[in-house]
C-alpha cells in the first residue's frame, strides 16, 4: 500500500520521464542498449532487458511495475529481516517495512531518476535475510557429517544442508535483480560479503559475478568503463549537505544527494533537521537490542530460517562465531550467529555514512580525483550517496527493536506486567512509530508531492521511431544530452531518443551538474557535435557514420551554425516537435563487431537465466516447506499477536 501511495500520480497511463529516468514504448537492442557503445555502460542490463520487454508489453507499462515492485520488495524484506534477527511481531514488522520505503533516500532518487537503482535498493534486505540463513545452514551441514561419521545410525549426511538450495537460489535472483545497473550490483555484493560467511564466500562471489557479467563483459570488450573518469566529478556529485544539518547530517538522515534540485521540498526547509532528528531518535531507540547489549535470547529468533533447521544449526566455525560472547554458540548457535549479523549490518550502516560524509571533505576529494584518474572503474563510486542505501537494513532493525523495547517500557508501567510478559504488547507502540516516520517526510506521498507524474509523447516521437531503420547512427540537436520539452514538466530530463530509435543516437556523456560541466567517454559523438556546430558537411558526418540528424524543437541547449549542415542533409519528417533529416551517400560503418554482439548477449541471456531460475526455484522451494510444523517446544514470543 505504502508503495502505490508513494507513487501516486505515476501510476497512470503515460511514461515515466523525469532527469535520468527515461521509458518510452519500444525500445531496441542498439549497441549502446547492450553496452558496447562510446560510453560507460552504466544502464546495463537495464536498457537491454526494457529491449527484450518491450516487444510483449508496453516499454513504459514494463518500467512502473518494475519500480512499484521494487519498492513493495524493500519493505516486505525489511520485515522479514527484523522478523528472523529479532522475532517481533506484526508492528515491529511495519515499523522496518516503512523505514526502507518512507525514507529521503526512495523519495531523493524517484526523483533523480533513479528507478533501476531501487531495485538493487531493494535486494538488500532480502540479500541480508538469505546470507544469514546459509550462514547457519553452513553449520548444519558440518555437524551432520560429523554426527554421521560418529554414529553408524544415524541419518545419513546430505551433501547440503537443509534449506541451503532455496537460499542459494534466491540468493542468485537478488544479485541478478540488484545488478540491473553496476551500481545496485556492487551494493548486492558488499551486503552479502559482510554477511554470508566464509565458508559460504566463495560460492557467493562466483554467484556475484555470474550475475554482474553483462557490464562486466561490455566494459572488457568496449573499453570505455575502464578509461579515466573526469576528476571535476568527484566534486560535482559529492554528497551534499541539507540546510541545519550539514553533511554527516544530511547522511545520518538518508539524505544529501548531489543534485539538489532533486529533493522534497520538505527537505530545503526547518523541516530536514526535524525530520533527520525524529528518525534518529527511533534508530536509538532500539540500537542496544541490535547490538545485543541486554537483550534477551529469545527462544525462536536470532538468524532464524526455519524452525526445523535450527534444531541442528551449529554456527559457521570461521565465519564470525569468535565474534558471540563465550558460550553463546552452544546455547542457542542461531542466537549466535544472529547477534554477529546485527552488528555487522550497524557497523555497515556506520560506514555507509561516515565513509560518503568524509569523500567530501577537502581531503576527500582530493583521494576521490586521484583514484579516478588512475584507477579504471573507479567512476563508479564518484556518487558517493547512493551507497547510504547500505545503510537502511539496519535503520529498519533498530526502528523495529526500539518499537517493541518501547512497547515492553510502556506495558511495564501502566500495567505493571514484567518485561517478558504477554502482555506487553507493542500494537499502540507501532501506530506511534509509523505517524512519526510520515511526519519526518509528510510529501514522501503521491508521487513525491506530485513530481512523479506521466508524460505523453507527441505523435511526432512515433512516427520518426518507425522511419530510422536505415544505416548510420543518429545524431541529436540541440547539443547536449539534456531536454527540457514544452510536455515533460520543468525539471530538465535525459534526451529519449537513445531508447526510442532503432539505431544508437551519439551522445557525448557530458553531464551539467552544479553550474559546470562533467565530460563523458563519448569521444565519436563530441566530434560530431562539434561538426554540427560549426557547419560541417553532410560527407563528414557519413565518414563519421552518422546517418540521420534528428532536430528536437522546443527545449532549449546549442544549435551553432547547424543550420548550414542541415541545408545539405534530405529531409524526411518535420513538425512542431521534431525534425528528421537523412545524410546521403554512403555511411561509414561504426558498429559493433558481431562477435561482441554475440558475446555481450550470451553475458545477458546468463544473466537473465540466473534472474529467473534463481527467483523460480527458490519459490518452489520455499512452497514445498510452508507445510512442516513448527518445531515442538518453540513457544510464539510474548510480543506475538496470537501469544494470548
Amino acid at each position: 500500500m505504502q508503495a502505490v501511495i508513494v507513487l501516486g500520480p505515476l501510476l497512470g497511463p503515460g511514461y515515466l520521464l523525469l532527469r535520468d529516468a527515461v521509458s518510452t514504448p519500444r525500445s531496441y537492442l542498439t549497441d549502446s542498449a547492450l553496452g558496447l557503445g562510446d560510453a560507460a555502460p552504466r544502464a546495463v542490463p537495464q536498457d537491454a532487458l526494457i529491449a527484450v520487454a518491450s516487444v510483449v508489453v508496453d516499454g513504459g507499462l514494463f518500467v512502473k511495475v518494475i519500480l512499484l515492485a521494487a519498492l513493495w520488495l524493500a519493505g516486505w524484506g525489511a520485515a522479514v529481516l527484523v522478523r528472523d534477527l529479532l522475532d517481533v511481531s506484526l508492528g515491529p514488522q511495519l515499523v522496518a517495512a516503512t523505514v526502507a520505503i518512507w525514507n529521503p533516500y526512495v523519495a531523493e532518487r524517484l526523483l533523480q531518476g533513479h528507478w533501476s537503482l531501487l531495485t538493487g535498493y531493494a535486494a538488500l534486505p532480502w540479500i541480508a535475510v538469505l546470507a544469514t540463513r546459509l550462514r547457519i545452514h553452513i553449520g548444519t551441514g558440518h555437524r551432520r557429517r560429523a554426527v554421521t561419521g560418529a554414529d553408524a545410525t544415524a541419518r545419513p549426511a546430505t551433501t547440503s544442508p537443509p534449506g541451503s538450495l532455496g537460499g542459494w537460489a534466491g540468493l542468485a535472483g537478488c544479485f541478478a535483480a540488484a545488478g540491473l545497473t553496476p551500481t545496485g550490483s556492487l551494493l548486492a555484493g558488499v551486503m552479502a560479503v559482510l554477511l554470508v560467511g566464509r565458508r559460504n564466500l566463495p560460492a557467493a562471489a562466483a554467484l556475484w559475478l555470474l550475475s554482474a557479467a553483462p557490464w562486466l563483459t561490455a566494459t572488457a570488450l568496449s573499453g570505455a568503463g575502464a578509461e579515466p573518469s573526469d576528476p571535476a566529478g568527484i566534486a560535482a556529485f559529492a554528497a551534499r549537505a541539507e540546510p541545519w544539518l550539514g553533511t554527516l547530517g544530511s547522511l545520518a538522515g538518508l539524505g544529501g544527494i548531489w543534485n539538489g534540485t532533486a529533493v522534497p521540498g520538505s527537505r530545503t526547509t526547518f523541516l530536514a533537521l526535524a525530520g533527520t532528528v525524529l528518525l534518529l531518535v527511533l534508530v536509538a531507540t532500539g540500537i542496544r537490542t541490535v547490538l545485543g547489549a541486554g537483550a534477551a535470547a529469545e527462544s525462536c529468533s536470532g538468524a532464524a530460517t526455519h524452525a526445523r533447521d535450527r534444531r541442528d544449526a551449529r554456527p559457521d566455525d570461521t565465519s564470525g562465531a569468535d565474534n558471540a560472547p563465550d558460550g553463546e554458540s552452544d546455547r542457542d548457535p542461531g542466537h549466535g550467529q544472529g547477534r554477529v549479523v546485527r552488528r555487522r549490518l550497524v557497523a555497515l550502516a556506520a560506514a555507509a555514512i561516515v565513509l560518503p560524509a568524509l569523500g567530501a571533505t577537502g581531503w576527500g576529494l582530493s583521494v576521490g580525483e586521484f583514484l579516478v584518474t588512475r584507477v579504471p572503474g573507479a567512476g563508479l563510486f564518484r556518487d558517493t550517496q547512493k551507497y547510504v542505501a547500505l545503510a537502511v537494513p539496519a535503520y529498519a532493525l533498530c526502528a523495529a527493536a526500539g518499537c517493541r523495547t518501547v512497547g515492553r517500557r510502556i506495558s511495564t508501567m501502566v500495567d505493571g506486567a514484567s518485561v517478558e510478559s504477554p502482555r506487553a504488547r507493542t500494537g499502540a507502540t507501532a501506530v506511534l512509530f509509523l505517524a512519526v516516520l510520515f511526519l519526518t517526510l509528510p510529501d514522501m506521498a503521491w508521487g513525491v508531492g506530485g513530481a512523479l507524474r506521466p508524460v505523453h509523447y507527441p505523435a511526432g516521437w512515433q512516427r520518426v521511431a518507425a522511419t530510422v531503420d536505415a544505416p548510420g547512427d543518429v545524431a541529436v540537436l540541440p547539443a547536449g544530452m539534456f531536454r527540457r520539452f514544452r510536455y515533460s514538466g520543468s525539471a530538465p530530463v535525459l534526451d529519449p531518443a537513445p531508447r526510442m530509435l532503432r539505431r544508437d543516437v551519439l551522445q557525448t556523456g557530458e553531464l551539467p551538474v552544479r553550474g559546470g560541466v562533467v565530460a563523458g567517454e563519448g569521444e565519436r559523438a563530441r566530434k560530431v557535435e562539434k561538426l554540427l556546430l560549426r557547419g560541417g558537411s553532410a560527407n563528414e558526418l557519413a565518414e563519421l557514420g552518422v546517418g540521420w540528424v534528428l532536430v528536437e524543437d522546443g527545449t532549449p541547449g546549442p544549435l551553432g551554425e547547424s543550420k548550414a549542415t542541415l541545408a545539405q542533409l534530405n529531409p524526411v519528417y518535420a513538425d512542431r516537435d521534431v525534425q528528421l533529416y537523412r545524410v546521403p551517400g554512403d555511411i561509414a560503418a561504426h558498429d559493433a563487431s558481431a562477435p561482441n554482439r554475440r558475446l555481450s548477449g550470451a553475458a545477458h541471456l546468463l544473466w537473465a537465466a540466473l534472474l529467473v531460475s534463481g527467483f523460480l526455484t527458490a519459490a518452489i522451494y520455499s512452497a514445498t516447506r510452508r507445510s512442516v510444523p513448527r518445531e515442538a517446544g518453540c513457544e510464539p514470543h510474548p510480543d506475538h499477536d496470537n501469544a494470548d
